[in-house]
């Protein structure tokens, strides 16, 4: 067995703990990823169709500038 300096103990520490943060930090990227997606999809992507829609529903028409007038 070896004896190991203060430093040495330290900087396998500190590789050790680094190591784990990025183990954790990927695995919280993945859940939120996956979670978002799920919400995303599970909202149909904000988008509604069929007989009962609401929404926005655009109609470009009542902003058209046909009735402005330009001189």
């Amino acid at each position: 067995m070896t004896l190991l300096t203060p430093k040495e103990i330290a900087e396998l520490e500190a590789e050790k703990t680094f190591d784990q943060f990025i183990v954790w930090t990927k695995r919280v990227t993945m859940y939120a990823v996956f979670f978002l997606v799920v919400a995303v999809v599970g909202c149909n992507s904000g988008v509604e169709t069929g007989k009962g829609k609401t929404g926005s529903q655009y109609n470009g028409e009542q902003y058209s500038p046909r009735n402005v007038n330009v001189k």
